[in-house]
């Protein structure tokens, strides 16, 4: 049985020993990572106007209106599309009365026109 190795506080623990690595193997150079503000500069500044056109074209990639980023297939997916509606209406509700009077209104046109595409993607779906 081995030795029962027990901390400071007398608890019972375990010793891990990595045998992946071998002491006689040179380290692998790390990758060339990007620095934080080479990152930075590579999205735009975030704000709730950002993240709310985030939400809305993920809503509109779901109702077939974008074109995938990987460039496959247009999919449609009322489902999905219509949950991320449903965020942004909860995020109005939960943020009103501290917006800024461009933003309220950029977030009332915004799930306006999403819920207008939605019903109209959703009765093309329908058969018949």
């Amino acid at each position: 049985m081995p030795d029962d190795k027990r901390d400071s506080g007398g608890q019972r623990g375990f010793v891990v020993n990595d045998r992946r690595s071998t002491p006689d193997a040179p380290p692998e150079p790390a990758p060339d990572l990007p620095t934080a503000s080479e990152d930075a500069a590579a999205f735009p500044q975030i704000d709730f106007h950002t993240f709310i056109i985030s939400l809305g074209s993920s809503a509109l990639l779901h109702l077939g209106e974008l074109d995938p980023p990987d460039g496959g297939p247009v999919q449609v997916d009322l489902p999905l599309a219509q949950h991320t509606i449903d965020v942004i209406a909860m995020l109005q509700e939960k943020t009103r009365g501290n917006l800024t009077a461009p933003e309220a209104e950029f977030l009332e046109g915004l799930l306006f026109d999403l819920r207008l595409r939605y019903v109209e993607r959703s009765k093309s779906a329908k058969p018949g």
